[in-house]
């Protein structure tokens, strides 16, 4: 039996738990001491130790460099740390790099979803009573699997048909489908979560908003994708893994939630605003932000506005976001601001690469 076991918390395997919303999961599940952690992670490019380098000394922490693709691992990590519930975070998430190169999106997000969904379902038929009532399947996954709304339509419910638009969204529709018939078919206690654009602390500089701080930084363009007008709710990082958290323990099996911030914005007011700050946060003589903003040709299928219902979840177990965006942005500028030295260990040759590929080019 593992290390972990010394105290009376129910042990989490987290997969995914060194990249951004994994990593603020974890970190808030072994601050308030919700629960032991055993941390898989691939150490893919958008993952980052560093994420995690306060729980260096948590004996109650324990990571393991690997993949959800390999079922012996699983059954290994499975077996030796006996958790009471297993969190899915590990996924592909850029819809750019998926557009240019799917396979990992398919590879990671469909077959790594079913080998977890395999190795769980095994794991979790030889568990005994009170355990194996008790036990979870969670799946955190996103409001792209929806597809697009125009800026009439009503915002995206859980029972809104799957319509997904990018390489991206049709692997996490796809591991959806699959956690959904380990219920059905096995019985399998599975949870699904879906929520809407995050931000906050930890986020890799390829995603919207640590990509126009950093490029704002360094004096560089701002690409927005076609007129700008594009419409994604912003999710706080930190509400999100407190609606995570709430869903593990309150939800009801079978179910899905989904998670908003409340925040339709615009790429161009986001980008806006972050220009805003900066201008107040590191002010530059005779010159504003703003001016670095280019508009550049959109992505293939890029759906015009994403916007969630999360009255299920407010409803049935009484979240709501915390974060107002304007001080929740405010918070995340200065959080990039203050850990330069984290900036620059992701920003790698490799990263300018993608930079350069993505967005010279179009």
């Amino acid at each position: 039996m593992s290390n972990l076991n010394k105290n009376d918390l129910p042990t989490l395997l987290v997969t995914g738990g060194a990249g951004f919303i994994g990593a603020n999961f974890v970190l808030q599940v072994r601050k308030f001491k919700w629960a032991n952690i055993v941390n898989l992670d691939k150490l893919t490019y958008a993952s980052n130790l560093q994420n995690l380098a306060e729980l260096q000394d948590d004996t109650n922490y324990y990571f393991i460099q690997g993949d959800v693709n390999n079922s012996e691992l699983l059954s290994y990590l499975l077996e030796k740390y006996q958790p009471d519930a297993i969190i899915n975070f590990a996924a592909e998430t850029h819809v750019d790099r998926s557009i240019i190169s799917p396979h990992n999106f398919i590879q990671t997000n469909i077959v790594g979803t079913f080998e977890l969904l395999e190795a769980s379902k095994a794991y979790w038929q030889k568990l005994t009573s009170p355990k194996k009532e008790k036990f979870r399947f969670l799946h955190i996954s996103t409001d792209e699997v929806y597809g697009s709304l125009s800026s009439t339509d009503p915002a995206f419910r859980e029972d809104t048909p799957y319509a997904p638009n990018s390489p991206y969204s049709a692997s996490k529709a796809a591991a959806d489908h699959l956690v959904r018939s380990y219920y059905h078919t096995y019985n399998l206690p599975t949870l699904t979560t879906n929520c809407s654009n995050n931000y906050g602390p930890l986020q890799f500089p390829e995603k919207l908003i640590p990509l126009t701080i950093l490029n704002a930084l360094n004096g560089k363009s701002l690409p927005i994708y076609g007129d700008g007008q594009n419409i994604r709710d912003w999710l706080y990082v930190r509400d999100h893994c407190d609606a995570i958290y709430l869903v593990l323990i309150e939800g009801c099996i079978g179910e899905t939630y989904n998670i908003c911030g409340m925040n339709e914005q615009t790429n161009l007011v986001v980008v806006e605003k972050i220009c805003a700050i900066l201008d107040k946060l590191a002010p530059k003589d005779n010159f504003q932000y703003s001016s670095l903003i280019s508009f550049i040709k959109d992505r293939p299928g890029h759906d015009r506005r994403y916007g969630i219902d999360c009255s299920k979840i407010s409803k049935n177990l009484g979240w709501k976001p915390k974060e107002n965006f304007d001080v929740g942005l405010l918070k995340t500028v200065q959080w990039y601001l203050n850990n330069s030295a984290w900036v620059d260990s992701v920003c790698t040759g490799t990263y300018q690469g993608w930079i350069k590929q993505n967005y010279e080019t179009r």
